[in-house]
């Protein structure tokens, strides 16, 4: 059963360079549910990665207000937002932002001892995650030995071993190519149906609408239109290194 996962309530945000104050976001509402993929598309300076940051606690509306997972961000402090993003949220980010040293094993369980795992469950869970998108076999491989789409694979693996409630994705398929994206549009998709969560993707690229279950088109700081879609069928999980 799909719950409200984010309520957001008359949402402004502008940045101020010297004396010229630019709007980025004018007066936006909107409500997002979990078990599903909402993809937000818009042209470049619409307003879709500072709308992710506001419904994620990384930047503080100047106006307005989120309410995720039965938190009010604008009343949390520092230390409170960071527990709630720790706790309830997942990233996957354009650059896959993994550590050169480690392999993708211990990539996906460093933020689990974070939540107290013990290192044989944190172990486990990340073994399962790195299972889940199709990488058992290269869980002992580094960044350097990894495809594009292997470390974009990683990534989505490290967001959803935390078990969150809430997974940001800003722009996770613009470095890759079409046969990598879809497998990682499919992938989140299948985690928002399969973990009840509640997905939230940031994109520039038409390819992934048809996997969403919901569209949300930006300009000028304001939502033009929120469609709701029967999403494509996701593929079968890859067995092998893409």
């Amino acid at each position: 059963m799909q719950a409200d996962a984010i309520v957001a309530s008359g949402l402004h945000k502008s940045y101020t360079t010297g004396r010229v104050v630019t709007p980025v976001l004018r007066d936006l509402s909107l409500v997002l549910s979990t078990g599903e993929l909402c993809l937000i598309v818009g042209p470049s300076g619409c307003g879709k990665s500072t709308l992710l940051a506001l419904l994620s606690g990384l930047l503080r509306p100047d106006r307005g207000s989120v309410r995720a997972c039965g938190s009010e961000l604008g009343r949390l402090d520092v230390a409170a937002l960071d527990r709630f993003r720790l706790q309830h949220t997942g990233f996957v980010f354009q650059g896959f932002n993994l550590f050169p040293a480690l392999t993708a094993l211990e990539q996906v369980a460093v933020p689990l001892g974070y939540l107290g795992l013990r290192r044989d469950a944190a172990y486990a869970r990340a073994a399962a995650a790195l299972d889940e998108v199709g990488l058992a076999a290269r869980r002992g491989a580094r960044p350097a030995e990894l495809s594009g789409g292997e470390k974009q694979r990683v990534a989505i693996a490290r967001a959803l071993a935390k078990q969150p409630r809430l997974v940001f994705a800003d722009e996770p398929t613009s470095a890759l190519d079409a046969a990598n994206g879809q497998i990682v549009i499919d992938l989140l998709h299948r985690a928002a149906r399969r973990h009840d969560t509640c997905v939230v993707c940031v994109s520039h690229d038409p390819r992934l609408i048809g996997h969403a279950d919901r569209v949300l088109r930006m300009e000028d700081g304001r939502l033009l239109s929120d469609e709701r879609r029967a999403a494509s069928p996701a593929v079968p999980t890859p067995e092998t290194p893409a």
